[in-house]
């Protein structure tokens, strides 16, 4: 979350890192953390999936200097309702996938290959985005 999140906004999704093969969670961090400096964009909190192992995750989130980094089932910091709030917005990436899946094709791509399935990956982020700042000028 950054300072200027607010309850039910919806947000802008970031290009997909995308490696061949099925990388840990732990490979792809680092390099959302740079497209994420490259943005300027500086969270105060992170709320991650019990995928993210707590050491390498702290490691990468270095630069950034979060306030709070939550790994659900492994590093939960903070009061209980200060935890069971990052689990909620934890939660809400994996709606965002599914809504992503049914609106906009990344269930499958229709293209071959893995280079197919790339330019699949970012032409459905792209609508996706488009489709968000159309709604926020209205």
């Amino acid at each position: 979350m950054t300072e200027n999140t607010r309850r039910g906004a919806r947000g802008l999704i970031l290009p997909a890192s995308t490696t061949l093969g099925n990388p840990g969670e732990n490979t792809l961090l680092p390099g959302t953390v740079t497209e994420l400096k490259r943005l300027g964009i500086q969270p105060q909190e992170v709320a991650l999936d019990g995928g993210f192992q707590t050491e390498l995750t702290n490691t990468a989130l270095e630069d950034l200097a979060p306030k709070t980094v939550f790994i659900a089932g492994r590093q939960e910091p903070g009061s209980k309702r200060t935890q069971r709030r990052l689990r909620r917005y934890r939660t809400g990436p994996e709606r965002r996938i599914s809504h992503l899946k049914r609106r906009y094709g990344m269930d499958r791509s229709r293209l071959k290959g893995d280079e197919g399935q790339h330019i699949w990956t970012e032409w459905a982020i792209l609508a996706y985005n488009t489709d968000t700042l159309a709604v926020r000028t209205r």
